[in-house]
């Protein structure tokens, strides 16, 4: 790797990697220069798909710190390299992928972690961050508004209980 354009490329795909928190593996064989253009737009904006030499990017990923995705460097490769919301652009490429059979996920990175085609499919499968928070939020709320209704009943019942004990007692007092 003496030439610098080539010293140049691993650099940035270095870069690529430790910015992105994941980065999916793809095989593009037989996809149209339309079709890429397609699929860029479907990852979302924080995404970015880019074609790569497996040489170089074996490298780059290496000098990453990740080295658990080298078998993964064959054949005709491309990258999506995610730098927000892993699951959005999961989803775009498992959509893409369900309307172009050319395009195949081969695996990829995430947090540091390697995962399979399948666990990617599955990450697609997920919802996203978004959706999932507020769930979590409207169930805390949920739970909110239980205790507060059975913190509300109880004197409520109290003072029930008590009105129903002295009309019982008046009604005693008015039989004698």
């Amino acid at each position: 790797m003496a030439r610098p354009d080539k010293a140049g490329a691993v650099a940035e795909l270095t870069d690529k990697f430790r910015a992105s928190n994941a980065a999916v593996l793809t095989e593009y064989r037989g996809l149209t220069v339309a079709q890429l253009k397609t699929l860029r737009r479907s990852l979302g904006e924080n995404a970015t798909y880019a074609v790569v030499k497996n040489t170089l990017t074996k490298i780059a990923a290496n000098e990453a710190g990740i080295n658990t995705i080298d078998d993964l460097f064959a054949g005709p490769s491309a990258v999506a390299f995610v730098t927000g919301d892993p699951v959005e652009a999961a989803k775009g490429l498992r959509d893409f992928a369900k309307d172009n059979p050319a395009l195949v996920i081969k695996g990829g990175v995430l947090d540091g972690k390697a995962m399979s085609a399948d666990e990617i499919k599955q990450l697609a499968d997920l919802e996203s961050r978004e959706v999932l928070l507020a769930k979590l939020a409207g169930a805390m709320k949920a739970k909110q508004s239980q205790t507060a209704a059975l913190f509300q009943a109880l004197p409520s019942k109290f003072v029930r209980t008590a009105e129903a004990l002295r009309a019982k007692l008046a009604e005693q007092e008015g039989a004698e």
